[in-house]
């Protein structure tokens, strides 16, 4: 949902739906949530970057995130008990600094469902490829490559 297709080049997905706004993609992430019983919703909010991000719009991108706060709770109810719901970034894009290329190198993970633990502090973690790791193990996918998965933290 989102980018996704653009991507990875529409390789490895069994759907894609295309979104020209965060509010699309929320709506859209929602109702693969509800229409879905298996398997990896992968979501890319394309206003945070292409519309705020890169031209350094700060007050779009408060916007996008009071956006975002407002929908949770609606996104949250719809999980089944053995959802897991991971917000991220594939890259920094701080519209505060004066570049408007890709400026931080860490980035958030926040998880939540109804089996996550509250307030569980991941730290800074050595690779982004820990949140493919925990995917991996989530789905009893074996041998993915690097990365440690922090699924164990989070479960209750």
């Amino acid at each position: 949902i989102g980018k996704i297709e653009d991507l990875f080049a529409s390789r490895g997905l069994s759907q894609s739906i295309h979104t020209k706004s965060n509010a699309q993609g929320l709506e859209e992430t929602l109702k693969a949530v509800q229409g879905t019983t298996t398997g990896l919703i992968f979501t890319n909010l394309v206003d945070f970057d292409m519309l705020w991000g890169h031209r350094n719009d700060v007050a779009g991108y408060y916007a996008g995130l009071q956006e975002v706060d407002l929908f949770l709770p609606r996104l949250r109810v719809a999980l089944r008990s053995d959802d897991i719901l991971a917000f991220t970034a594939d890259h920094g894009c701080d519209p505060t600094t004066p570049s408007t290329d890709h400026s931080r190198e860490y980035v958030p993970v926040i998880v939540t469902g109804k089996r996550v633990k509250p307030d569980v502090d991941l730290g800074t973690r050595e690779t982004f490829a820990d949140l493919s790791a925990t995917i991996a193990q989530f789905f009893g996918i074996k041998g993915t490559g690097e990365g440690t998965s922090f699924l164990q933290q989070i479960l209750d």
